[in-house]
């Protein structure tokens, strides 16, 4: 029986929702989305996940794995 070891696995996860802004060119509405985000009032709850990937650490000698799609 082999022995056992702990590992860390991070899972992330692109999500995305739209919002819709009033501006009067692309800049000013990145400009707005960044200030509306930053002061919560766009919140991507719960979102759309699009994308998702997971990487396992070993914690005894700290060696891992690539990212993976899942």
């Amino acid at each position: 029986m082999s022995k056992k070891t702990k590992f860390i696995v991070t899972i992330e996860e692109v999500i995305n929702q739209d919002f819709e802004v009033i501006a009067s060119d692309f800049d000013e509405a990145i400009k707005i989305a960044k200030i509306k985000y930053n002061n919560e009032e766009f919140v991507l709850s719960p979102g759309n996940v699009t994308f998702k990937q997971i990487s396992v650490k070993n914690k005894n000698d700290n060696s891992c794995t690539d990212w993976i799609e899942f």
